[in-house]
């Protein structure tokens, strides 16, 4: 990965479901997955920067939707090589290409959460800016148009 979080990812994302990953993620040990969410906090550790992330589904181009009600629970994506946390802020959407590397069982609130956990060989970082497909702009008014002056309203004036 790239100092500048944007790496390519497949065209096309693996077959293996976030779900199936959740209900036995030592099966699944070494197989390339795709899954996307909302980050919800990041820390350096010594092997790596490690990620908690709420799983999202993704759309046809890898994105993760927005409706937080679709999640199906959480998973850890593991950088190996010096990612800096600030880079990847809370509320931050994502799509982690990776291996899967068992899981890992830490505390969650007042129980134990097992999160599956994703070796990440790409990683997507979302922005605003980033869309699916262009927008059209509409039109304000009756009269609007791409190439709308100020000076219009009274253009009988200037003829």
């Amino acid at each position: 990965m790239t100092g500048d979080q944007t790496e390519t990812l497949p065209s096309e994302a693996p077959s293996i479901s976030y779900e199936q990953v959740k209900a036995s993620p030592e099966s699944y040990n070494g197989q390339s997955v795709t899954f996307g969410g909302k980050v919800l906090g990041a820390r350096r550790l010594k092997e790596g920067t490690r990620i908690e992330i709420l799983q999202l589904p993704l759309t046809g181009s890898l994105r993760p939707t927005v409706d937080l009600s679709k999640s199906q629970g959480r998973f850890m994506a593991l950088q190996k090589e010096f990612l800096d946390p600030a880079t990847v802020p809370p509320g931050t959407f994502v799509t982690v290409t990776g291996d899967m590397a068992d899981s890992v069982t830490l505390p969650l609130d007042e129980t134990e959460y097992t999160y599956p956990l994703v070796r990440i060989n790409n990683l997507r970082v979302w922005t605003e800016d980033d869309e699916e497909s262009p927008r059209i702009r509409q039109p304000i008014g009756p009269y609007w148009s791409p190439y709308w002056s100020p000076y219009w309203h009274s253009w009988p004036y200037y003829w």
